[in-house]
């Protein structure tokens, strides 16, 4: 089987591009709290610096603000710094989480009915199948740990019936399903069945537009990114956008560009484990496919976009703009896509360890790699190159998708 490989395996020589950068950081549907991202780079940024041969410290940032961090980074003698700002959101993420086990329910069906009756799900299989079977994970599994249950129910109203007449035996027996669908989602840290339908019930709430409150949140990172972009003590604005915060991301930029005078060179863009056609596919995606399309076309931007065949939770090189139907006839620019390509720079060992894990590969674009090659999160955010510079005249792999299975009315013209 060919194995995707990067186009370049040469890392770019150090030098001070960039003295100071700002970097902000847009999780994916995570309920949790943003001192997490903290600790997951305070540990893997120190197993990368070992592994890489530089060296890499952080420490609290003082002040009022989002939740954030210093990163100080020496390589080969040079000495940049980063402040990392998580931007979060995780509050609107948790007031989506609160649904009961018959509403949870509800939701499956609502969101199916929605996935199913726009044809998007057909589309998204059609794009590529990975993400398409983590869509039907849930579905499958709540309808058979329901279908446990009433088994369960049905066993004990069949043990009742020697004491109770048939109906009320089976009645009875009907009792313990609530708690045995509880118990499931006690261990759902185990299976993220409920975690990965609310996810999904989220973004088709709206049938691809974002709920009020996301988009007034949205609003305030724009706000923050700009303050940062006229700081003339940072040298580069970095927004790094994660799985669903891939296409929050754009929408903050498209915000952000939109205001003018953006300074030239500063601002970058990377997107880790996009699942843009999660939204851009439904049919009120109409604003996301806009912003796409145009921060596809802008010079104030540089725009990486990375993914992993082995990540079966993203649409590994799949072009977010052009397979959700909005790259411009002419003048599109960005993103340029390449692959993480998990089986050649994870050793064999760490590979077979995470390979099922999915969840787990699904972030390892934010930790270490046993055998980095350009792509390096710490070097990226830390380091002394801008995005531009480390990535300068690279191409898209030989192997992105451009493929769009939208219908005529979705593509924009």
């Amino acid at each position: 089987m060919k194995v995707e490989s990067f186009d370049s395996p040469e890392k770019p020589a150090a030098r001070q591009g960039v003295a100071r950068r700002h970097v902000f950081y847009i999780p994916g549907y995570d309920p949790f709290p943003p001192r997490r991202y903290r600790e997951l780079y305070r540990c893997e940024s120190t197993a990368q610096a070992k592994i890489s041969g530089y060296k890499i410290k952080q420490r609290p940032r003082k002040g009022d603000g989002p939740y954030g961090w210093i990163v100080t980074s020496e390589v080969e003698g040079l000495t940049p710094e980063a402040e990392i700002t998580i931007l979060e959101w995780s509050d609107i993420v948790k007031d989506s989480m609160q649904a009961g086990i018959a509403a949870t329910y509800w939701l499956l069906v609502k969101t199916a009915w929605i996935y199913l009756s726009t044809g998007t799900l057909f589309r998204l299989f059609r794009l590529r199948a990975g993400p398409g079977i983590a869509a039907m994970y849930p579905v499958v599994m709540l309808l058979g740990q329901l279908l446990i249950a009433l088994l369960a129910a049905g066993a004990l109203g069949w043990g009742l019936s020697v004491l109770l007449p048939g109906w009320a035996a089976y009645l009875l027996g009907l009792s313990v399903v609530p708690p045995i669908l509880h118990g499931f989602r006690r261990i759902d840290g185990r299976f993220f069945v409920h975690y990965l339908l609310l996810d999904f019930a989220f973004t088709a709430k709206h049938r691809g537009r974002n709920p009020p409150e996301l988009e007034a949140r949205l609003d305030e990172f724009a706000t923050r990114i700009r303050a940062a972009l006229d700081d003339p003590g940072f040298d580069e604005v970095l927004l790094v956008g994660h799985s669903s915060g891939v296409h929050l991301a754009v929408s903050v930029l498209a915000r952000v560009i939109r205001t003018g005078d953006v300074p030239a060179g500063k601002l970058a863009f990377l997107s880790l484990g996009h699942a843009v056609p999660m939204q851009s596919y439904l049919p009120e995606a109409q604003r996301l496919r806009e912003d796409l399309r145009y921060l596809s076309t802008r010079d104030e931007v540089f725009w990486l976009d990375v993914t992993a065949p082995g990540d079966g939770c993203s649409y590994a090189l799949c072009d977010p703009v052009s397979c959700s139907g909005a790259a411009p006839k002419a003048g599109k620019r960005w993103p340029i896509v390449i692959s993480a390509v998990f089986s050649e720079t994870l050793s064999p060992e760490t590979y077979r360890k995470y390979r099922r894990r999915y969840f787990r590969l699904h972030f390892q674009y934010l930790c270490a790699f046993d055998r980095p090659r350009d792509y390096d999160y710490f070097l990226i955010t830390a380091g002394p190159l801008s995005l531009a510079e480390r990535f300068k005249g690279r191409k898209s792999s030989a192997s992105t998708r451009h493929s769009c299975y939208l219908s005529e009315s979705q593509r924009l013209p």
